[in-house]
């Protein structure tokens, strides 16, 4: 892989391969030493101008795990805050030769830009409301660990569709896979056409949970949402698209329940729900290290003995 910038460009092959490749990364995150030759001399640098906690922190993480040299730039420790274009601080960084440059930013098409410009290898960290492809694809090895495959499930994403990049590559993935996609939230969060994409649409929360495999609930995205009154409050919101102890109980009895995070408790999602029995919340978070690693070792050009060494 050149780059990773969006699900919609893979094929199934190439992402069970990721898939595949991350569960065989997953066990060096058990080991005692958590650390691997793979790309011993090559330059990771995880460019993150908008704010993150899990995505960052894997990058970083999988990265050291594969024997990497990781250099973290965040947007308010950047030349953008001086004025610098995302351009020149690409051009910038490319003349210092790393490997892989790993981008986060608030505009769609950013990392798709930037890698017509560099070198180095480009992995979309999220862009603006377009992408988010390494999430789903922890999404989808998180679901297939717990459910043994994806084909064939239904799964149920709930919340602020308009606005999530996760949705979009989430349901991208999940359909490219075989699973059965539903989507619910306010018919002001669910964006028009939604439906083309493979997705089922529900403006209501019980009938998209009902009988599925798999709910994965999402925040509202209040900065992306500019001041638009799109939601009474966020009690109501609670109320009418959040997933509590009465509505799970309502679930299969072998139902999970995900979420990319932040979690926004007591709207979105119940404490008692995001702590209990059905949660993988913290699974996804695992996963996020191991897909990041199969990433970093496919754009990284890892050698096909390191590999085995792993």
């Amino acid at each position: 892989m050149k780059h990773l910038l969006g699900i919609e460009g893979l094929s199934v092959a190439e992402i069970t391969k990721i898939l595949d490749l991350a569960d065989t990364f997953a066990e060096i995150n058990t080991r005692p030493i958590k650390k691997v030759p793979t790309l011993r001399g090559k330059t990771v640098i995880n460019l993150f101008l908008e704010a993150s906690t899990r995505t960052r922190t894997s990058f970083e993480i999988a990265a050291k795990r594969l024997s990497a040299d990781a250099v973290n730039i965040s947007g308010s420790t950047s030349s953008t805050t001086k004025g610098e274009t995302l351009l020149d601080t690409a051009k910038n960084l490319q003349a210092m030769a790393p490997d892989v440059i790993v981008l986060r930013h608030s505009s769609s098409g950013a990392p798709h830009f930037i890698a017509k410009h560099v070198d180095a290898a480009v992995i979309n960290a999220g862009d603006g409301t377009h992408e988010h492809p390494t999430q789903a694809l922890l999404d989808a090895a998180t679901i297939r660990k717990h459910k043994g495959k994806v084909a064939g499930l239904t799964v149920a994403i709930v919340g602020d569709i308009a606005h999530s990049r996760v949705a979009r590559s989430d349901i991208l993935a999940l359909t490219k896979l075989g699973a059965h996609v539903r989507v619910a939230g306010p018919r002001t969060m669910l964006p028009v056409g939604i439906e083309e994409m493979g997705a089922t649409v529900f403006e209501r929360v019980e009938p998209a949970v009902e009988g599925a495999d798999v709910v994965m609930m999402l925040r509202i995205q209040l900065e992306r949402l500019g001041g638009a009154g799109l939601f009474p409050n966020t009690r109501e919101y609670s109320r009418y698209f959040g997933l509590g102890p009465r509505l799970a109980a309502t679930l299969k009895p072998d139902a999970i329940v995900m979420h990319p995070g932040p979690i926004n408790r007591g709207v979105e999602l119940d404490p008692a729900v995001a702590d209990g029995a059905r949660s993988v919340i913290l699974d996804q978070v695992a996963y996020g290290v191991a897909v990041r690693m199969a990433l970093l070792y496919l754009c990284g050009g890892g050698a096909s003995s390191a590999a085995a060494e792993a």
